[in-house]
């Protein structure tokens, strides 16, 4: 199978299309990447040097991707930080010219607005964007906590809000919502959720907060991409949320271990594609 993702990149480090890429690659699948921007590393560190890909120079790249590779051949595309609106365009013209080709194609978006931690970091015409035109048109969405809440206005503080949201959510047009770093008022001490929800029902799972200082970037993007692929596998979007939690709780089991500050998303590879530890998921609606 092959996947195109639209994502940010990085020389050094793990965020964007760098673990995306990797971890899609490792679970089996041919990707066609496109950098929306090049940086040396996260922007979180006191210094970094690169360039923003201009709106024109990412569509006539992935449009001759698109040409090189055949539309038709294309099985998912997966889009993350966008940085400009205008590079959101570029996204659904693919995904048009990919479903017109294969209707069977699914179109991940990961919304990445901010998170509770730093707040909202894209300006409000890629928010708006990402709300207004992306949603109805994704097949997934990959919302965190924050995220979630921005797009649909509600505070969630439990978790039949949380099931109410994404419940909205579903009824804007995606088939899939999974939300991440979910924590609310009946949360365990030392864990977190992740839900993921269809018109078909909800299931939870609940893992270990692993923590790490500072704060890892990029886990979102990787959460994303292993959830596409295990859901491309056989489209239970239980058993996908099942090998996804275990997966990144691997990566980040291993980056606490190294008291590294990117995801040991290398040293970690084996257990990623074949996790060692299992996480229950159960029904909740």
């Amino acid at each position: 199978m092959n996947i195109l993702t639209i994502q940010s990149h990085v020389a050094y480090g793990y965020v964007g299309n760098r673990p995306a890429v990797f971890a899609l690659q490792r679970l089996g699948f041919d990707v066609w990447a496109v950098n929306t921007v090049q940086f040396s590393n996260h922007l979180g560190y006191d210094r970094w040097a690169g360039d923003v890909f201009q709106p024109d120079h990412v569509a006539r790249v992935t449009a001759a991707t698109l040409d090189r590779g055949g539309p038709g051949r294309c099985d998912a595309v997966l889009s993350g930080f966008l940085g400009d609106h205008r590079v959101g365009e570029t996204v659904l013209a693919a995904v048009a010219r990919v479903r017109q080709a294969n209707p069977g194609m699914l179109y991940l978006c990961d919304p990445v607005i901010g998170d509770r931690a730093e707040g909202r970091y894209v300006s409000d015409s890629v928010a708006d964007f990402l709300m207004t035109k992306a949603l109805p048109l994704a097949d997934i969405v990959t919302p965190n906590l924050f995220e979630l809440e921005a797009m649909t206005g509600a505070e969630i503080h439990s978790l039949d809000q949380a099931l109410a949201a994404v419940t909205g959510l579903l009824a804007q047009g995606p088939q899939v919502v999974l939300l991440s770093s979910l924590i609310h008022h009946a949360s365990r001490e030392g864990t977190i959720e992740m839900l993921v929800a269809t018109r078909e029902g909800v299931w939870r799972v609940v893992t270990p907060r692993l923590r790490t200082d500072p704060q890892l970037k990029g886990t979102g993007d990787l959460l994303s991409a292993l959830f596409l692929a295990n859901y491309l596998k056989n489209r239970q979007p239980a058993e996908a949320l099942s090998r996804t939690a275990a997966s990144l709780f691997e990566v980040i089991a291993a980056t606490q271990t190294a008291a590294a500050q990117e995801l040991q998303i290398i040293a970690a590879q084996d257990r990623m594609a074949a996790p060692e530890i299992n996480f229950e998921v159960t029904r909740i609606a």
